[in-house]
């Protein structure tokens, strides 16, 4: 895959990013190329986030050996920028390497730990981590689909924090994951607290706690 001059990879001055990132982003792993080389795979299960509309689309594929309960293989493609490409190709290592990754302990994959093998991101492109973590937990959702164990199908308890605006933890954790970082951000985005001032010290303790889940300590 050959990659011409990217602004958001390369600065005035120097990389922004570290050397596992660069051989990441210019060699990814276990990517395809194209549709064909997707449409022909054979998968187990199958995640996708993110919108045409905004452009960043992730769609993981995924083969599970079902004696074991391990990922043997994972696939990707997307049309995100550098640190989703680079953050993506290091999750498919992380799941399929010594022999694979036991699904359980896949969907307790954060961005964080993607990051910490990675080097680190720069700050403005953590948000971009997730992409990838996110449609894994897609990907095993649908092979527990396909595969008839519902009881194993993780969905995310929700709760409203803003009861004028029916705000729930689920929208704060988005914000959070889409790179929010203050109760300004998350207000901006959301207009939380702005009718329901009761719920504010609730939210900012929600958006500590997502900091920290997904990107660890500052």
């Amino acid at each position: 895959m050959k990659h011409g001059f990217r602004p958001d990879v390369v600065g005035s001055e120097g990389w922004f990013y570290s050397e596992k990132v660069k051989d990441h982003f210019f060699n990814p792993r276990n990517i395809f190329k194209n549709k064909a080389e997707a449409k022909k795979y054979k998968a187990d299960g199958v995640g996708q986030v993110g919108s045409p509309a905004c452009g960043d689309i992730m769609r993981i594929w995924i083969k599970v050996d079902k004696k074991t309960d391990r990922i043997k293989e994972c696939k990707f493609q997307t049309f995100g920028c550098a640190s989703a490409i680079a953050s993506t190709s290091m999750l498919t290592v992380m799941v399929t390497e010594k022999k694979g990754m036991k699904l359980e302990n896949a969907l307790k994959l954060a961005p964080k730990d993607i990051m910490n093998r990675l080097g680190g991101l720069p700050e403005r492109k953590v948000h971009c981590s997730v992409l990838g973590d996110k449609a894994l937990r897609e990907a095993i959702n649908d092979y527990f689909r396909k595969t008839k164990q519902f009881d194993r199908i993780t969905e995310k308890e929700t709760k409203i924090i803003d009861k004028a605006l029916k705000i729930t933890n689920k929208d704060i954790e988005e914000a959070v994951l889409e790179g929010a970082k203050t109760f300004e951000d998350i207000q901006k985005r959301t207009k939380i607290g702005i009718s329901d001032k009761n719920c504010i010290p609730e939210a900012k303790k929600l958006i500590k706690y997502y900091k920290e889940k997904h990107f660890g300590k500052n």
